[in-house]
Parts: C-alpha cells; sequence; structure tokens
C-alpha cells in the first residue's frame, strides 16, 4: 500500500462516508443471503446491511445514518488472502486437536512450575460482550489466574476512573446522541472525529463548535474556536475556564447547591487559575479564554472528552476537571447538555463492563467487593473464596511477560504495535514460554506467538456489542466463517474442558448472554432485562434491570447520581506537567493520533488496498527549518526510549513546538516506539499523548 504522507487535515466531504470505487466490468449477481448487523470498527456502530451474492462477495451499505470508508470497504477482510485458515504451532500448520492439547499441556506445565499466576490473558476492547464475558470467567475459572486486562485500558480507562468517582457511574455518554442536535453549544476536548469516526459529525451542525486540540484538525476545521494548547495542558485549560465562569458570574448556583457536594474546594483551587496565568501554561491566549467561557455561558452546552485529554499520567485528573466545569454550569442531567466521552474502540464500552478488566466482575462490579464475589460466584456455581483477587493493569501486565507472567493469551489486540514502548513489550513477549495469539490475520503480535489459533470475524458470528451511548445492539451472522476457523467461544470451552476447569462454558452467544444478564443483575451495568428477543426488535441503553424495562436513554434526568448521598462530586484537581518536559536535548513534544483511512493498529485496516494513508510526521515548517528538514524527507523521531521514521509533512496547523503521527503502523514506522509509558496513578492509562522527542534527517 501506499506509503506517502496522508493529508493531516483531510477535508470531509459526502464522498468521505460513500461506498469504495466498484469494477465497473463486474455484473452483480442474484443476493442469496443478507443480515442487518454493525460495523467492525469504532464504537459509534454505525448500523449495516450486508449482502452475499451468488459467487460469495459481500458487500456493506449503511442501515439508517452512513458509513465512513472504513465501513464500506470492512466485507474486504472476510475473504482476506491472507486470513488464517488453520491451527498453527510454531509457524506450522496443524489440526485443532493437537493445537489445542499443547496448549492445554503448556498450560498445566507452567502452572506446576511457577503457581496459576504465571499465566495470563490480554483482551481487546472489539470482542462482543459475550466473549468478554466467558474470557473474565475462563481466565479466573479454568486457568485459575488474576492475570486479565485488555487493551481498552489504552482507551477510556482515565475518563471510566473520572466518571465514577464523580457520577457514579461510567457509561461514556449518559444520553443518546441525538441529543447532540439540540445542543446550542459542543466542546470537543482532544476529538477529531471527522477523521476517527466520521458520521458523527451529522450530530454536531446545529452547535456552534469549541475544539481543544494542538492541531487544527480536519474537526477543528467546523469549528467556531479553536484552542491550540500545549499539550498536556488540558487541565490547567479547564481550571482556567472555570475560573472565568466563577468570575463573571457564569455559575448555576443553585445546581450546585442543591445536587453537587465539594465546590468550595474546587473554587479555591480555581482562584489560582487566573488567566494570564493560564496562558502561560497552556499557550492559549487570553482573549480566547474568555471567548470560550462566553459561548458556553447560559446555554445548552455538552462537554465532550476524548483520547486527547485521557492519555496522559494524569488524565483521571484531567478529565475530572472538565467534569468540574460542566457541574459548575449545572450542565449535567439537564435537556441536550452535560458531560460525555467518546468511547474509542467497538465494543470499548461493554468490554470494560462485563469481566475482561484486572479488577471488575461482571456488571461493573469489582473484584474485590466481597458481595460482587458471592453474587458471581453463585451464577457460575463455585465458591467465592476460589475466585483469584485483582490483578494488574494492562502495561503493567505486559512488563511482568518473561518474569512473573510466563505464558499469555492475547485475544482480539496487537500490543506489539499499539502498547507504549512498543519495542520493548515486543522484547517482553518474546521472553515467554508460550505467546498463544487468537487472531484471524498473521498480527505483527500474532507472529511472535508459538501457537495462532483461527477465529471467526464479526459477519460470521452472532452476539451483542455496547456502543458509545450505551446501547447495547445485535451483532448477526451473515455466513458461516471458513473451514478450519473456529469461534472465541468454542476454543474457551475445549480448553476449559482439556484442563478440568470448575464452571460450564458455552458456544452458544445467546445462552452466554442471557447468563450475562444474571451476571450483571443489579450492578451498575445492568444488562438483567435484555434478551436476544427484545434486542431484535430495538436497541437499549443500559441499565436495563427488567425485562419490562424500556431502557435508560437518559442518566440523571432527575438531577440525582448514583452516588452514596445522590449528589455529584466536585472535586479540585490541580495541573502538573507531563512526565517529560522539553529540553535542549529534547526540544519537541510527541503526540499521536489516528487518521481517517487506518484503525487503531492497523492488522485489518492496513490489509484492504483502498485504505490508502501512510505514516507521517506532521511539522509546522517554522520547526521543519530549524532542523534542515523539507517536506516528504525521512525523518527520525527519537525519545528516551526508543525511535521510529516518517517522512515530513509541513503544515502551520500544528504549533511549533510539536510533532505528530498516527500509530497505525508496525516496525521502523512505530511511533509508540517512542511514547511514554509512564502510568496515571488511578487509572494506570499510558502516556501516550505528549513525550519529548528530537527529530533529524534519516538516511533513506
Amino acid at each position: 500500500m501506499s506509503r506517502t504522507p496522508s493529508s493531516a487535515r483531510p477535508f470531509v466531504s459526502p464522498d468521505a462516508n460513500g461506498p469504495a470505487p466498484q469494477d465497473p466490468s463486474r455484473t452483480r449477481l442474484p443476493v442469496l443471503r443478507t443480515a442487518d448487523t454493525h460495523c467492525p470498527y469504532c464504537a459509534l456502530q454505525c448500523g449495516m446491511r450486508l449482502e452475499e451474492d451468488a459467487d460469495g462477495t459481500v458487500t456493506a451499505a449503511p442501515r439508517g445514518g452512513g458509513m465512513c470508508k472504513k465501513g464500506w470497504t470492512s466485507p474486504e477482510l472476510l475473504d482476506h488472502p491472507e486470513r488464517i485458515t488453520r491451527p498453527l504451532l510454531r509457524g506450522e500448520p496443524v489440526s485443532w486437536e493437537t493445537a489445542l492439547d499443547h496448549v492445554a499441556d503448556r498450560v498445566r506445565r507452567v502452572q506446576a512450575e511457577h503457581g496459576e499466576d504465571a499465566v495470563g490473558v490480554f483482551g481487546g476492547g472489539g470482542l462482543t460482550n459475550e466473549k468478554v464475558y466467558q474470557l473474565g470467567k475462563w481466565t479466573r475459572l479454568a486457568l485459575g489466574t488474576k492475570h486479565i486486562d485488555y487493551n481498552g485500558r489504552f482507551c477510556m480507562s482515565s475518563a471510566s476512573a473520572a466518571l465514577n468517582r464523580s457520577f457514579g457511574i461510567d457509561r461514556g455518554l449518559p444520553f443518546p446522541a441525538e441529543d447532540l442536535k439540540d445542543a446550542e453549544v459542543v466542546v470537543l476536548v482532544g476529538a477529531n472525529p471527522a477523521e476517527t469516526m466520521p458520521p458523527f459529525m451529522r450530530f454536531l451542525t446545529g452547535a456552534e463548535l469549541v475544539v481543544v486540540d494542538p492541531r487544527r484538525t480536519a474537526t477543528a476545521e467546523t469549528a467556531q474556536l479553536h484552542l491550540q494548547p500545549v499539550p498536556g495542558t488540558d487541565l490547567a485549560l479547564a481550571n482556567g475556564l472555570l475560573h472565568i465562569a466563577i468570575e463573571q458570574g457564569y455559575l448555576d448556583h443553585d445546581y450546585i447547591g442543591a445536587h453537587t457536594t465539594g465546590f468550595d474546594e474546587v473554587r479555591q483551587t480555581a482562584a489560582g487559575y487566573w488567566p494570564a496565568f493560564v496562558e502561560r501554561i497552556t499557550g492559549v491566549s487570553v482573549p480566547d479564554l474568555y471567548a470560550a467561557a462566553r459561548l458556553m455561558a447560559g446555554k445548552r452546552t455538552v462537554l465532550l472528552t476524548a483520547r486527547g485529554s485521557e492519555q496522559h499520567a494524569k488524565g483521571v485528573d484531567t478529565v475530572t476537571a472538565w467534569i468540574n466545569l460542566a457541574l459548575a454550569l449545572g450542565l449535567p442531567g439537564r435537556p441536550s447538555s452535560g458531560y460525555g466521552c467518546l468511547t474509542g474502540q467497538g465494543n470499548g464500552q461493554g468490554g470494560r463492563e462485563h469481566g475482561q478488566k484486572a479488577d471488575q466482575l461482571p456488571g461493573y462490579r469489582m473484584i474485590t467487593d466481597p458481595a460482587a464475589r458471592e453474587h458471581v460466584a453463585a451464577v457460575w456455581g463455585v465458591d467465592p473464596g476460589t475466585l483469584p483477587g485483582a490483578g494488574v493493569s494492562a502495561v503493567e501486565l505486559l512488563r511482568k511477560c518473561g518474569d512473573e507472567v510466563k505464558m499469555l493469551f492475547v485475544l482480539g489486540s496487537n500490543p506489539v504495535v499499539s502498547a507504549p514502548r512498543a519495542a520493548r513489550v515486543a522484547d517482553r513477549l518474546k521472553d515467554l514460554d508460550s505467546l498463544v495469539s487468537f487472531d484471524f490475520v498473521m498480527s505483527e503480535t500474532a507472529r511472535l506467538a508459538e501457537v495462532v489459533l483461527p477465529v471467526t470475524q464479526w459477519a460470521e458470528e452472532d452476539g451483542t456489542m455496547t456502543n458509545l451511548e450505551g446501547r447495547v445492539i445485535r451483532r448477526r451472522t451473515l455466513r458461516p466463517a471458513p473451514d478450519g476457523v473456529r469461534s472465541d467461544l468454542w476454543i474457551m470451552k475445549e480448553l476449559a474442558a482439556r484442563l478440568d476447569a470448575p464452571g460450564t462454558y458455552s458456544t452458544d452467544p445467546e445462552a452466554i448472554f442471557a447468563e450475562l444478564g444474571r451476571a450483571s443483575a443489579g450492578g451498575k451495568a445492568d444488562y438483567s432485562g435484555l434478551s436476544y428477543a427484545r434486542l431484535e426488535e430495538r436497541s437499549f441503553q443500559w441499565p436495563v434491570p427488567a425485562a419490562d424495562h424500556e431502557g435508560t436513554p437518559r442518566m440523571f434526568t432527575d438531577l440525582t447520581f448514583p452516588t452514596p448521598d445522590g449528589r455529584a462530586r466536585f472535586i479540585a484537581v490541580d495541573h502538573r506537567h507531563p512526565a517529560e518536559r522539553r529540553d535542549s536535548v529534547y526540544p519537541l513534544y510527541l503526540t499521536t493520533g489516528r487518521i481517517l483511512t487506518q484503525y487503531q493498529s492497523g492488522a485489518q485496516t492496513r490489509r484492504i488496498g483502498s485504505l490508502d494513508g501512510g505514516q507521517f510526521l506532521q511539522i509546522h515548517p517554522d520547526t521543519a527549518v530549524r532542523h534542515g528538514i523539507g517536506d516528504g524527507d525521512l525523518v527520525r523521531v527519537t525519545s528516551r526510549r526508543g525511535s521510529y521514521t516518517a517522512p515530513a509533512l509541513l503544515s502551520a496547523d500544528i504549533r511549533p513546538d510539536t510533532v505528530f503521527s498516527p500509530f497505525h503502523f508496525p516496525g521502523a514506522e512505530n511511533a509508540n516506539a517512542a511514547v511514554s509509558d509512564v502510568l496515571d496513578p488511578v487509572s494506570r492509562m499510558p502516556e501516550f499523548k505528549v513525550c519529548a522527542v528530537k527529530i533529524a534527517p534519516a538516511p533513506r
């Protein structure tokens, strides 16, 4: 595929959401099968109709709303020539019986020598709810290990922690996305939906848009006001806006007094963030600070944060600062107003609700809570004392590989590309006694695996997903998987039988979903009122605690919150600098993100030829001149951890002290080789979004 630099600021037109060009010489054959399902990529989960014709060609079209180019081209991966259709043992095809016997024997030997926790599991935010639920159960019962976490730790964990401590519950959008159409102002902090989820932009057409981003992105191009802060200073910016709101009398004092706690301490903290001081920290001018505060004041305003504000070693506090601002303005729970977080991965919401997070059990229950353990153990038919305790976060789990963790299962993830300090992650995985990958293509992680087990794709399986609104939706099968391919659920059941594991393991997604409902009953993310029969008729936003319950499209509408006293919590937070600051050796900040045509680690989208766009380094022309770099020149970017190379893309749409690269590309182009793996103390989120680097022309 092309390795020329993509536009860092692509024009998003209706064509960006249109179908890929079709072969004009091809005559359309009769349609044999159809399925109404959802796109396999981001958390917007656009509805799509799949059709398979007589020669096996599958096409996709939107089913209400729209789709971006990734959705239109998603069927191409179903019959891709690189599809894995037989288990691989040390690179050689083997039978399923041989592969599974080998894996089970490895588990027994490793645990006999090193203990149960010597085996770990690394899951993914794209797995269905049924897979997530059974994976958490299988890990804790069949493997008996505490070591499970997933790549969603890299996605929304900081926002999750902030939502829980401020509102008592974590649902990314506590209202339907349609409500945004009636908002007067939408503030997007660290979000670029024009590239990451283009169909989402249709919800923003009626509002004045404020975008907070160090780059002038395609989303910022549409904004009435673009605030361009130094990376890592969003917390100071939010506190500065709160300072102005207090100074100018924009607060909703009735709301604060009746529905919140903790404002006095936050008021005292905000007093120290006078506008000139905030300008020095963030680089955002005082007039722009006042303009942003005026835009929000007294209007139906929605504040939305995303990865740009969250992927920091202070991500939880940064999100909390924006929640404080929303509460001070009296927004959460009000019509077409509030605070929300844009979830990234397809099942990023459901993926963290039902058991693959290190410290959680189904229903968003905490594994350290005795009552939660008792409830879930009863559903599983085991003694609560047999459940392991909390494990460690994704980055910490990967760090343990080769030492405390001797064997790792990886499902639906590609940490060799997606994890911070990626080169060291690859080294840790090579040090394992055994790496087992569940995948449908040979991702960079699968290439390191001792055993690769070929699994189904989204159009070959039934299940449910939970999108960015907390909306539970049905995924439906179009056609059977290729010969030799098995579902993740079948593999777990077969391995559990070989390990003589307690508990029961099903291959029927509907039966697993029913069990998930029982396990989640009474929890924060309560699915107990849902069934496949109900989901055939419509989707529901959780919680849905009874079979006659209509779901919860809008949370907090009575202005009470699921906290002990029913009030939302203000929490005072202070700005602190990134773990690494620019200096004479590393004079620039590197920030990373996604581009329009690629998704996550790129293991899927890089294999679709029509999804063009390669690695690049966006750099301000003045910065390029100082470093002797011309447009298109190959550049080496180096941090204290590692380096990568990328062709320069000169653009005045980025700050002169900052460079940007997408993180979709492997090997010598892997930007995650350079990023920081310093963790937020609460969420354990890595500081992907800011690290100090130096740049220089690279030899071709």
